[in-house]
């Protein structure tokens, strides 16, 4: 079996309930119920009342439908990294909680260098990660195409009260940014990068995953040091697999620098059953 790593460091987010392609998490304060295709099987019991409900529409998108009183938006901490969650009309709360497993692994890195290294994290979202590398020392740069999901970002951060830290935030398509980056000589000690499976660019530049992950991850390898920490690839994508992350980075990363790699199921524990829901995958280089 491949080898599954759990988020257990959460203490303001649980995973109540799955089934019939559902879930029921507890954030903070509030539950909420929404879609989860990995969910396949029966929920075998009745849901307890959550304050939202997500339903999908048959023109795409959905709606929540508030079932007890709650907030537009709220906060919830993981260890001393604090975030806002707020319910969007695509189901998503503004967090992917089994992603703290990565957050970890970087704040170690970081740490352990005696040094305030660079790290570029790509396709960045709302700064899970970004906020994890600036609290170990780093200066983050910090790319998304989203205007909204950068503004985001930079409210987590000062949440956290770090406001100050080093941290750019930059709207931009990740290639056509990468490649500006190689002609200003940039260099990084790390690279996160958290690639949709298909989505556009602030311009409408069209990506693909499969099409395009092998050209990213080479021109990402130009801007790594000499002596670099980490790479980090993490996926959502059914159309890859972790072999073939594993088979880019080793081509582009092992064989050129050393190191190691591995790959693995990221996952989260269902309270109910205690079986673990999969939550996508990772692949990681590092020295």
């Amino acid at each position: 079996m491949a080898e599954v790593k759990i988020a257990r460091g959460w203490k303001d987010y649980e995973l109540l309930m799955t089934g019939d392609g559902q879930k029921q998490e507890r954030w903070g304060e509030y539950v909420l119920r929404r879609p989860e295709p990995q969910a396949v099987w029966p929920l075998g019991k009745s849901w307890s009342l959550p304050h939202a409900v997500y339903h999908r529409s048959k023109s795409g998108g959905g709606y929540w439908e508030y079932l007890q009183k709650i907030p537009a938006k709220w906060q919830i901490q993981y260890k001393h990294l604090k975030f806002n969650i707020e319910p969007t009309g695509f189901k998503h709360t503004g967090l992917f909680p089994e992603q703290a497993v990565n957050w970890d692994f970087a704040m170690d890195k970081i740490s352990s260098v005696g040094r305030n290294p660079e790290i570029l994290n790509l396709f960045a979202y709302t700064g899970g990660a970004t906020a994890a590398c600036a609290s170990a020392g780093a200066a983050v740069c910090h790319v998304d195409a989203a205007k909204g999901m950068v503004a985001r970002a930079k409210n987590n951060l000062a949440l956290s009260g770090m406001a100050g830290k080093p941290v750019r935030f930059i709207v931009d398509d990740a290639i056509k940014f990468v490649k500006r980056e190689i002609r200003r000589g940039r260099k990084y000690d790390g690279i996160i990068m958290d690639p949709p499976a298909y989505g556009r660019g602030p311009s409408g530049e069209l990506w693909k995953i499969e099409d395009t992950l092998y050209e990213l991850v080479e021109l990402c390898a130009e801007l790594l040091c000499d002596n670099p920490l980490f790479f980090i690839i993490n996926s959502y994508a059914s159309t890859l697999s972790p072999l073939l992350i594993e088979n880019i980075m080793g081509l582009l990363l092992l064989k050129p620098l050393g190191g190691s790699i591995e790959t693995f199921e990221l996952g989260l524990e269902i309270k109910d059953t205690g079986m673990v829901l999969p939550c996508g995958f990772t692949g990681r280089w590092k020295k």
